[in-house]
């Protein structure tokens, strides 16, 4: 009698098993995915365009350019299977990079995703974010927080001490952006710490055809400010200079940085 055919469920299964709990891969045709369980996909690469943002909350995350057109320094918490980190590296040559990541064995695995190795402008730090930013420099154009681990959103990286560290990093113009999934219970907590911290300058968007909401706070006077009570005039009020830089982005089409103009909102309901 035949063999039946394994398919790439039983594959799945078979890794998981495999893993012990640690973080694994899976090839499916021209997609990689990084897994730390059997609940969600953490990462995905297209082995046949590496650097390419698979997921629409990488790209609605990389709005931050929005706020910071060309950042000096930018500073990433959580490495996955380093999409935005790579795609960073490819398409802002000028910016230096620093990525942290909490779990040794996520970052073992960048070879297997076509991460850059260390260079001038790159590095990988093994860190925990909550306390590399007790000492951070006041020198960050752009802070990215898409750090998850297997439960999700550690709370170590939702609290109001946390964001104070993290605006404390930032530059004067500086933007922080965070990647909350909607069903996360903390969310109303955390959008209540950002608006504590950053005041008015908190705005936000739903990725496409996902569930993630992605928060932008930008710290000091900018072209953002506004009043987030009063439910979209803060948006209204500088839509015009972003869809002005979206238009002039090199990166506009790849990222559609026109309508992710649109889709910012300020009230968080």
């Amino acid at each position: 009698m035949p063999k039946p055919c394994k398919t790439d469920f039983d594959d799945f299964l078979d890794l998981l098993e495999d893993a012990c709990g640690k973080p694994f891969v899976q090839r499916r045709g021209d997609l990689l995915s990084l897994h730390f369980n059997g609940v969600a996909i953490q990462s995905e690469m297209r082995l046949s365009a590496p650097d390419e943002l698979v997921f629409s909350y990488t790209r609605a995350m990389m709005g931050f350019l929005l706020f910071q057109p060309a950042p000096a320094h930018l500073l990433m918490v959580g490495l996955g299977g380093g999409s935005m980190a790579k795609f960073c590296y490819r398409h802002l040559p000028d910016t230096r990079i620093t990525v942290l990541e909490l779990d040794a064995d996520v970052i073992a695995l960048r070879d297997q995703f076509l991460i850059p190795p260390d260079d001038a402008r790159f590095r990988i730090i093994h860190a925990d974010a909550a306390d590399f930013m007790e000492s951070a420099r006041q020198d960050v154009d752009a802070l990215l927080l898409d750090g998850f681990g297997p439960d999700g959103l550690p709370p170590e990286l939702c609290s109001a001490q946390f964001y104070a560290l993290c605006r404390r990093a930032l530059n004067p113009r500086g933007v922080l952006v965070a990647n909350i999934i909607d069903r996360d219970p903390r969310l109303p907590s955390c959008i209540a710490y950002l608006h504590a911290e950053f005041g008015p300058r908190v705005c936000w968007c739903r990725a496409e055809g996902g569930g993630n909401r992605i928060v932008f706070a930008v710290n000091g006077a900018s072209d953002g400010e506004g009043d987030a009570d009063d439910g979209n005039e803060c948006r209204h009020a500088f839509r015009p200079q972003l869809l002005q830089r979206a238009q002039a982005s090199g990166l506009r089409s790849q990222l559609n940085l026109p309508q992710l103009v649109e889709r910012l909102r300020c009230r968080h309901s």
